[in-house]
């Protein structure tokens, strides 16, 4: 559905992408991942036919690149950054994307009912989306990116501000979405999010993959050792161990044990590891 063969991008002297190269299969939800500046939102840019490669060639649904209108309306994008209306209502806004999309008529207004309803928000339909909550916004951004029925979705941080609860239903919501054959690439820095969706994670730093692989592969080459927390009644033992059970079973052998915590590689200390735990602003 995706291809990405040997992609860069420079702005003068700064290499925003390096020699990027991977795929995006139907029905598969790929996490994004990278520290601030690490060149996900060029990337982006450059699958929605937003900028141009400056060298390499990205692939939409088997051959057409970006820059063919016909192969951008297969594309479906919900920014960051709101892309909505205030002043119209929910339905005005879809209508107005539907339409961009090549949508007319009755088709239109079927998507339109549609993606309302996906995103439940049928009963809001006809009020302002200044009127919304921030939970409901980010479901209508999501709605503006599927109301034309593309099999691409690129989802740039899409619960950014939202309550668990909101949270929670976008999940469900892209998970349908994968189960109707979707791809959606989705850019997060919410690390429980890329582990609960995400089939394969790709790690980017400074415009070039660090790691690719499924979450359950990253933990075990990059994520380290459990390490065992041990608190006894003259102080703590931490040990590191790729047997933590065996270590807990040795140090209750022991005797004088208060407590035992275990505490075992995540994706976010795979992230920490690969790209370091400097601050990026």
């Amino acid at each position: 559905m995706l291809n990405l063969s040997h992609v860069g991008k420079r702005y003068g002297s700064l290499v925003a992408v390096d020699d990027l190269t991977f795929e995006a299969n139907p029905g598969e939800i790929f996490g994004f991942l990278g520290p601030n500046g690490a060149g996900k939102t060029t990337t982006i840019s450059m699958i929605a036919g937003l900028l141009r490669p400056d060298s390499g060639t990205i692939q939409l649904n088997g051959g057409a690149g970006p820059d063919q209108p016909h192969a951008r309306r297969g594309v479906g994008v919900a920014p960051q950054a709101l892309a909505l209306y205030e002043e119209l209502t929910g339905t005005e806004n879809l209508t107005f994307f539907g339409k961009l999309a090549g949508l007319h008529g009755t088709v239109l207004r079927e998507r339109v009912a549609w993606a309302l309803d996906f995103v439940t928000l049928s009963d809001r339909q006809k009020d302002r989306v200044k009127t919304y909550s921030g939970g409901m916004k980010r479901r209508l951004n999501l709605a503006v990116a599927i109301v034309h029925d593309p099999p691409l979705l690129l989802l740039d941080e899409p619960t950014v501000g939202v309550d668990p609860q909101s949270r929670n239903a976008m999940f469900e919501k892209i998970l349908e979405l994968k189960s109707r054959g979707k791809t959606v690439i989705y850019t997060t820095h919410y690390m429980e999010e890329a582990e609960r969706l995400c089939d394969r994670v790709g790690i980017i730093d400074r415009g070039k993959f660090l790691a690719l692989d499924s979450v359950d592969n990253l933990i075990e080459e990059y994520g380290g050792k459990s390490v065992v927390t041990a608190q006894r009644r003259d102080g703590e033992v931490r040990i590191e161990s790729s047997d933590p059970l065996q270590e807990c079973i040795k140090l209750q052998q022991e005797g004088g044990i208060l407590s035992l915590r275990v505490d075992r590689p995540d994706l976010e200390r795979v992230f920490l590891n690969l790209t370091g735990r400097a601050l990026r602003d």
